[in-house]
């Protein structure tokens, strides 16, 4: 028999952790060996416990987000997998998950029969997305031209919080004249003129959170 799929499970909400625990019990090819509540955490719980599997909220309360812990734990020697399980499916959150190197992206209201395929998936190497993950990445290619960019969406969501410009800029590491340029394209792709306005649209759309 080959051994189990290690799983670490990091989400800061112990009543969700203790709902998904009760969806891994049962299944004898599964052992959760720890839980994390923050993303640092569940940094050096990963490099500790060295699970196969990891199950990472985004949303973790002070600290760093999923997507950082992820791209910290994937970058790792022997890294495992990690799979993203969340309520949140914009393409903003989507595309950070996916590009810092998460294996799998599945929403929390999944049934247990697809958490528990996502996660063999994930432990084997291969991708594991929910139907309406799947269909938004899919549009994005089928319709690139007129997609934001990663980093036009995080330049959006900075604005959704009413960050100015300047703010932007430090936030992100970037000149003023860089976030007006992202910024300009952001208009030009929803067909906008004003930053009120592509934040609406793009809220409608589904791309950022509502602020």
């Amino acid at each position: 028999m080959s051994a189990a799929i290690r799983i670490l499970l990091v989400d800061d909400h112990p009543v969700v952790r203790s709902g998904i625990r009760a969806m891994l019990l049962g299944q004898p090819d599964f052992a959760l060996v720890g839980e994390a509540a923050t993303g640092e955490d569940g940094v050096t719980e990963a490099v500790r416990l060295r699970p196969d599997v990891v199950l990472m909220d985004l949303r973790l309360g002070p600290g760093i987000h999923g997507s950082e812990a992820t791209r910290q734990i994937v970058a790792g020697d022997g890294a495992p997998r990690v799979l993203v399980l969340t309520t949140f499916d914009t393409d903003a959150d989507i595309l950070t998950a996916i590009e810092a190197g998460a294996t799998g992206y599945l929403l929390k209201d999944a049934p247990s029969e697809d958490l528990h395929a996502a996660i063999r998936s994930a432990a084997s190497g291969a991708s594991a997305l929910a139907p309406s993950v799947a269909s938004r990445l899919l549009g994005r290619v089928r319709a690139p031209e007129g997609t934001l960019s990663p980093r036009e969406l995080e330049v959006l969501g900075h604005v959704a919080e009413g960050l100015s410009n300047r703010q932007i800029s430090k936030r992100m590491f970037l000149s003023e004249t860089t976030v007006k340029t992202h910024l300009v394209r952001v208009y030009a792709k929803l067909g906008v003129d004003s930053r009120t306005a592509a934040v609406a649209v793009a809220t409608r759309r589904g791309l950022i959170r509502p602020s």
